[in-house]
């Protein structure tokens, strides 16, 4: 089979959705390689490393979607590369579909056959692929939180971890999965005062065994959510529901109870956000102001640690990678259900039930799909 890698054109998307590593892997599984020249370089991987894996250099994005079979890569296609799928043509990479009707309705005029990587499941019922990518995000979070708070930038002039005689900022989390367990690590690591809501007891129940005294957790509802921000100086949504839009949490009239210079990051933006107020931003213009509120919500975070978030996916999506190429999509999918679980769309029928609920599109069940 023809993988074909093309490079990132997001803006401030410095990935790659192939490292040169995995590159010498699916060559060594008798397939071939087709990535676009620099299409690494940000990553941190020259031209070089993927010839020296065996991989062929395409000068063009339209080279590389000529003449692959299956295209690999990290963002979901921008309109420029929607427009060079095909019929018959598989797509492996995060597609976000809820919040994107453009989107979605170019990729069933396509034809192809997109498999996303958030949606792919395991058998504990986790989301592999996705995960790397929330710990990144998690991760960054307090990080980028931490400069938006700062007075320059709009904030409210608050150190994380105060000083001596001065108390730390407040930090909530709303949301205690990946994301929101990696965020409250961090955040309490640079000395914040944190509190985590979850509506899973069993999660919460988690989250007090790995914390400690690090960080406190709450049940989640609306109640809890207004109380605790009217104190917080920065508010991180990390809430998922797989494949649909993310639910609103905090609302526009909400704002007015919050302290002026308080910061909202929302790593749910990919899924249209989590705050009625959010709207997506880039690394070149990460945050803006309502309401004397800063938001920061920015829609490829990992993307700013392009290195750690390459190696990082590429480790989780080898293996489906490989059963793809090998097995071909449709027996990888029937062989394999958690990746069954990430197709999204195939031959102009849409097959994500969250996707179509949130666009009010007809869906076709992926067992059905499979079988067509």
């Amino acid at each position: 089979m023809k993988i074909g890698c093309p490079t990132e054109i997001k803006p401030q998307e410095f990935r790659v959705g192939l490292t040169p590593s995995a590159a010498g892997e699916v060559v060594a599984h008798g397939h071939q390689v087709i990535i676009q020249k620099g299409a690494g370089v940000e990553a941190g991987y020259p031209d070089a490393d993927y010839t020296a894996a065996g991989a062929v250099l395409a000068d063009t994005a339209e080279q590389v979607f000529a003449e692959a079979e299956l295209i690999i890569k990290v963002k979901e296609p921008q309109a420029s590369e929607r427009r060079l799928l095909r019929d018959g043509q598989v797509l492996f990479a995060y597609l976000h579909l809820a919040p994107d009707l453009a989107q979605t309705n170019d990729l069933l005029a396509s034809g192809c056959t997109a498999i996303a990587f958030e949606t792919v499941t395991d058998s504990a019922g986790g989301l592999p692929l996705l995960a790397p990518m929330s710990e990144v995000a998690g991760r960054l979070a307090p990080q980028v939180g931490s400069w938006t708070l700062q007075k320059a930038n709009g904030g409210r002039g608050v150190l994380m971890g105060g000083v001596p005689g001065v108390g730390p900022a407040n930090v909530v989390v709303i949301g205690g999965g990946v994301v929101g367990a990696n965020a409250a690590r961090v955040a309490a690591g640079m000395g914040a005062n944190v509190t985590v809501l979850d509506r899973s007891l069993a999660r919460l129940r988690y989250l007090d065994d790995i914390a400690g005294r690090d960080f406190r957790n709450r049940f989640s509802t609306a109640a809890a959510t207004a109380e605790l921000i009217q104190d917080a100086d920065m508010v991180i949504g990390a809430v998922l529901i797989p494949g649909a839009s993310a639910p609103k949490l905090v609302s526009k009239e909400q704002l007015s109870t919050m302290k002026p210079g308080a910061v909202l990051v929302d790593v749910a933006i990919d899924q249209g956000g989590c705050f009625e107020t959010s709207r997506a931003t880039t690394h070149a213009n990460p945050i803006y102001d309502i309401d004397g509120i800063i938001h920061y919500c920015v829609a490829n975070m990992p993307g700013a640690v392009a290195r750690t978030s390459t190696i990082a996916l590429g480790n989780a999506t080898l293996p489906f990678l490989l059963a793809l190429a090998d097995k071909g999509w449709r027996q990888a999918c029937i062989d394999n259900p958690n990746l069954l679980a990430g197709l999204n769309v195939h031959s102009g029928t849409l097959t994500c039930y969250a996707v179509g609920k949130a666009l009010g599109i007809d869906v076709l069940s992926a067992e059905l799909a499979v079988k067509r």
